[in-house]
């Protein structure tokens, strides 16, 4: 895990083939994103999440709520390269419109695998005192980000482990 401040960047071996990492980080997103308030908009309540495919797609979460059927727009795709690269724009649940960040992915065949990258930047527009920050700023929020998104790397990791 890497980070300066305005970015947290993480990878991970996955000891599948380049197509079949692209595959399961996108269509099968919500087996291996973490429940929970921490990494869900749903927070306890059981939601889903997808990805549409495609450059223009969404990720999204679609949820219950006390007023019925929830959809929250996490982000829209903006690069959609299978097996090798994906970003998107990146959405809290707290953010304002027109706040964001972005994520890039990049998948690598190497020998035993595939390593997985995740790029997390763009956190320099948002306000110091923003509550996606939780008061957190430069090198100490970044960590922050990047141990979340290690949290989620690892239960990728643990997802492809367990389906084969």
């Amino acid at each position: 895990m890497t980070g300066a401040g305005d970015a947290a960047t993480v990878s991970v071996l996955v000891r599948v083939a380049l197509e079949d990492a692209f595959e399961v980080f996108t269509r099968e997103i919500d087996l291996w994103w973490k429940q929970g308030p921490q990494f869900r908009i749903a927070g306890r309540r059981r939601g889903q999440l997808f990805f549409e495919s495609g450059t223009g797609g969404r990720l999204f979460e679609t949820f219950e709520s006390a007023q019925g059927p929830r959809t929250f727009e996490v982000g829209k795709v903006t690069l959609w390269d299978p097996p090798r690269r994906l970003e998107f724009e990146w959405r809290g649940v707290n953010f304002k419109p027109g706040e964001k960040t972005s994520v890039e992915v990049t998948f690598e065949q190497s020998a035993s695998g595939t390593l997985v990258t995740v790029r997390h930047r763009g956190w320099s527009s948002l306000p110091t005192d923003h509550p996606a920050r939780h008061g957190l700023v430069g090198p100490a929020f970044s960590r922050m980000i990047g141990l979340w998104w290690g949290q989620l790397m690892t239960s990728l990791r643990e997802h492809i482990e367990t389906r084969r």
